[in-house]
């Protein structure tokens, strides 16, 4: 049975037992911190099992893309290991539970997918006597094939979150396949029993502490590898020899010119390049992009690990990409992003080979270089891994790979504070603040709530709830003191999202407050930074808070331009351009975004003149509050880093864009008014940044750039309409006054020659010129050097110059006393030495540069003497 019909054969099954067969989520989760990948088929539902949300069924299904790393060392070393997988699952909440998921396994197993009933065992948490007697006395099995494991293998667990007692089906693929040992069985660590099908009774809940709290409905959560049940089904010894993976392992043995089968070692390069594609392509189908940090190391580290095995099997040039549309032909049919995004995933995996190629090779070289200073068994020290990391690209997983296979150890925790220190300002800058306050601080106005009103008015009378001075709650604040306030209700906007926070007053019947700034905590309280101006706030006063209305304006202004910026870039350069970080302020917007390549004139001119359209067709720019997953099913943009609650706000652009944001929009495009980039530039590997103006930020642009016109017309004695002619005539007449004046130096070239050539000595039994000269740069010496050269049928030459406070050199020797032995390139070594410097070339023509100008007449007076060292 293929892969494909392993599958569909048991999402078929499970929506005949009523359950809502869902697509694969992305590997990238969505609202759970807890998470940096997706590494299990109940991932994406824990707010299902923990009650947080309502399912949209209680019976679910679905096969998931999982990507796991802890085992990635043993990836390649074992024909077993992975880092992707399929996870097929069938989930219940509240619905059914031990009884329905064994019986339901067990017909799948037996009559679906028709296994052989003598090669099935099963394993159950060593305390779970309800799963033994189901097993047992419902389906039929006899005691000895019912094992009783510990909590490490029969207790599922995932971080925080749903947990529970766990029953495994194995499947005995023979004694061949075993350690031999007389006691060989279910749990054994040998490759004999095969796990195919894990079935999780959920019924705790463990939390950030630790502890194991029942939850309130018990759950059904099944994992089954499609990868494992494949190798059964298709009778195949090991994972690299299933459908759907074995034209990647044929690929890359052609593409590196290998056998596999022959040498262990090539075995082991050959699997981790086949396994890891499969992630590499899934992870940047779904939006990742190679980093340092977080998913997109995990990323880097597939890649360059591939890179490097690569490497060892001989290419020595990009080669992965290649292998993309492989998986992409294997896993399109029931993975669509792969074939929307094919073209893409393609250039990011050549432009992670390209860098990595770049480094690759001077990063090997020094970590051989300090092996083999550390010697047997040695340490290689945690700042030289920092360098590594920090120079070479190397992630620090792969160096600490590499050093294990030459028995060699890492100091991580000195790896660890090298870069904690690189990491320390930035994280010092983000805990404080010039109010004295930081995080911690903050936690004593947990309890504390604020309304928003600020999309609606941006007036609101209020009253204070807190006040913080230098971190400190207290009761009163007066004139010339540096505060924060807590209100009530308020108008103004905290920054979050990218957006800055609101500026403005709070205003009590005798005292003023300048709201500098405006922030959120993390327990979502809104805090005004400010300076009391005049009078004195006290806690419980009634005050009136007021934005500052044309700041507030431009702010609007240039955040719907970032919506509308976001989907003219996925039009212009494609589908794959997701934002990666932006900032919206009042006097500019900027927007991140992946993109692999710098983008031209030709598309920035597009993409501004795509942007004003919509401006100016003055669309309607309108917002709708609704649960987070009615807007994903309406098409609602979402991103991926941000955390959204059960109701969102959809903020469409006319019928041009839709997204979900909690920031403050213009009501209209036409209010936007005017839209320009300044810049665009790289900010990192794959990413892009985009800057622009809008209102009236770029009204003054478009003027300042106007004036700056008038005045170089003026200049010019001209008009601004003429100005490219009157260039382009001064472009002329500074190209003939050009030649004009290299024919004057041509001509005092000659006549310097023929004042030097008399100044020719032959002390030393060959012609010897040695002097000072006037040249402005390196080639008008050369030039001199070589004409004399030509005007003396034998002889050595060396001319000095000063130029902007150095010192020139050059040295030319004819043919004849190259041919005795002379030496252009030493002479000159030991003349340029003399003034403070240095510089060598060929025999017959070399060139020099020094830093001392007062020692250059002492220099060319000892030319004579070395090139008497040189006869022979």
């Amino acid at each position: 049975m293929l892969s494909k019909d392993i599958r569909s054969t048991f999402l078929k099954f499970f929506e005949g037992k009523d359950h809502l067969v869902l697509p694969s989520f992305s590997l990238i989760p969505q609202n759970d911190p807890t998470l940096l990948l997706i590494g299990a088929g109940m991932a994406p539902l824990k707010p299902y099992f923990t009650g947080e949300k309502k399912p949209p069924h209680p019976r679910i299904a679905t096969c998931q893309k999982c990507v796991r790393t802890p085992d990635i060392e043993r990836v390649g070393r074992t024909s077993r290991h992975a880092t992707f997988f399929e996870m097929l699952g069938n989930f219940s909440f509240g619905d059914y539970f031990k009884e329905e998921a064994i019986t339901w396994a067990w017909e799948l197993l037996t009559t679906g997918y028709k296994l052989p009933e003598d090669k099935l065992y099963v394993s159950i948490y060593q305390d779970d006597d309800e799963a033994f007697e189901i097993w047992h006395k419902k389906i039929g099995l006899s005691p000895e094939r019912i094992h009783r494991l510990g909590k490490e293998d029969n207790f599922w667990e995932i971080g925080q979150g749903p947990c529970g007692p766990c029953s495994e089906i194995y499947y005995d693929l023979g004694p061949e396949h075993g350690c031999g040992r007389p006691d060989c069985a279910v749990g054994c660590d040998c490759d004999r029993f095969l796990e195919v099908w894990n079935l999780v009774f959920t019924q705790f809940n463990r939390t950030e502490s630790g502890e194991y709290l029942p939850l309130k409905q018990k759950n059904i959560d099944t994992g089954m590898g499609l990868e494992r049940l494949a190798l059964v089904m298709q009778n195949v010894n090991n994972l690299f020899e299933i459908d759907t993976v074995r034209p990647l392992l044929d690929f890359f043995c052609q593409a590196t010119e290998q056998v596999y089968g022959k040498d262990n070692t090539v075995d082991v390069s050959l699997r981790i390049l086949t396994e890891h594609l499969r992630g590499i392509t899934f992870l940047i189908g779904d939006g990742v992009l190679p980093g340092n940090e977080g998913r997109g190391y995990v990323l880097r580290r597939l890649l360059r690990r591939a890179v490097r095995h690569g490497k060892l099997l001989g290419v020595n040039e990009p080669f992965l990409h290649q292998a993309v549309k492989i998986v992409v032909r294997e896993y399109g049919e029931f993975y669509q992003e792969l074939v929307t995004n094919a073209g893409y995933i393609e250039k990011v995996v050549r432009h992670e080979e390209e860098r990595f190629h770049e480094t690759l090779e001077q990063g090997m070289k020094m970590l051989t270089d300090l092996m083999n200073a550390a010697g047997k068994n040695g340490v290689i020290s945690g700042a030289d891994a920092f360098k590594l990391y920090d120079t070479y690209g190397f992630p620090i997983d792969l160096t600490k790979e590499i050093l294990t296979e030459h028995k060699l150890t890492l100091d991580e925790a000195g790896f660890q504070a090298a870069l904690e220190e690189q990491r320390r300002r930035a994280r010092s800058a983000r805990s404080e603040n010039i109010f004295g306050t930081t995080g911690q601080s903050y936690q004593q106005l947990k309890g504390l709530t604020t309304e928003f009103v600020g999309y609606n008015t941006l007036v609101k009378k209020t009253e204070i709830l807190a006040i913080l001075k230098n971190g400190e709650l207290v009761d009163k604040a007066a004139a010339e003191e540096e505060v924060e306030i807590v209100l009530k209700a308020t108008p103004f906007y905290g920054e979050r999202g990218g957006q800055v926070g609101d500026t403005g007053i709070i205003q009590a019947e005798k005292a003023t407050f300048d709201v500098a700034d405006t922030i959120v905590t993390a327990d979502d309280v809104v805090v005004h930074r400010g300076i009391v101006v005049s009078g004195t706030f006290s806690v419980g006063d009634a005050v009136q808070a007021m934005v500052h209305t044309p700041r507030r304006g431009d702010i609007c202004r240039n955040h719907t331009a970032t919506h509308i910026l976001h989907k003219t870039l996925q039009e212009v350069l494609g589908e794959h351009v997701k934002q990666a970080g932006s900032l919206v302020a009042p006097d500019r917007l900027r927007f991140d975004f992946n993109h692999l390549s710098a983008l031209t004139a030709e598309q920035l001119k597009e993409i501004e003149t795509r942007v004003n359209e919509i401006v100016w067709g003055n669309y309607p720019v309108t917002v709708t509050v609704t649960g987070l997953e009615e807007a994903k099913e309406m098409g609602a943009t979402a991103l991926f880093e941000e955390k959204y609650g059960d109701a969102v706000r959809i903020i469409r652009v006319g019928d041009y864009s839709m997204e979900l944001c909690g920031g403050t929009h213009v009501s209209s495009t036409g209010e936007i008014g005017l839209f320009k980039i300044v810049s665009e530039a790289s900010i990192g590997a794959g990413l892009r940044r985009i800057e622009a103006i809008t209102g009236k930020a770029a009204y003054n642009w478009f003027t300042a750039r106007n004036e700056l016109l008038e005045r170089a017309a003026s200049a010019l004695k001209t008009k601004p309409e003429q100005l490219l002619d009157r260039i382009s005539a001064l472009q002329a007449e500074n190209k003939e006054l050009e030649r004009e004046k290299q024919q004057l130096q041509l001509k005092l070239a000659g006549e310097k020659v023929d004042e030097l050539l008399p100044l020719v000595s032959e002390k030393t039994g060959v012609p010897v010129l040695a002097a000072e000269v006037s040249a402005g740069n390196m080639e008008m010496l050369r030039d001199l050097a070589d004409r004399l050269k030509n005007k003396m049928s034998s002889g050595i030459i060396v001319l000095g110059a000063v130029s902007e406070g150095k010192v020139l050199l050059v040295a030319a020797i004819t043919k004849d006393l190259v041919e005795a032995g002379y030496h252009a390139g030493k002479l000159i070594g030991q003349v340029a030495k003399i003034a403070g410097g240095g510089g060598g070339g060929r025999p017959d023509m070399a060139q020099a540069g020094g830093k001392d100008p007062a020692k250059l007449k002492e220099a060319l007076t000892k030319v004579e003497e070395f090139v008497q060292a040189q006869q022979k």
